[in-house]
């Protein structure tokens, strides 16, 4: 998990191994993107990786919150 500031926005990176292909990205960006404050969702199918650009009243804990909703639980 890295989170890092860019402006006034954060950047969290979470893993979720239960990525297989882009019916799973298009899954987690309809997730992450009903999440209040979440401005871009990017998925990364081939490393499995979720990177988050979103306000800083957007925890990770909200984050892996939403994963997990979707069926798509984070590995730490």
């Amino acid at each position: 998990m890295n989170e890092t500031r860019e402006n006034n926005n954060q950047v969290t990176t979470v893993t979720a191994p239960d990525i297989v292909c882009g019916g799973c990205a298009g899954s987690i960006k309809k997730a992450l993107g009903a999440v209040s404050g979440v401005s871009e969702i990017d998925v990364d199918v081939a490393t499995k990786k979720v990177t988050v650009n979103h306000s800083e009243n957007v925890s990770r804990a909200k984050i892996v919150d939403a994963l997990d909703r979707a069926g798509y639980s984070v590995a730490e």
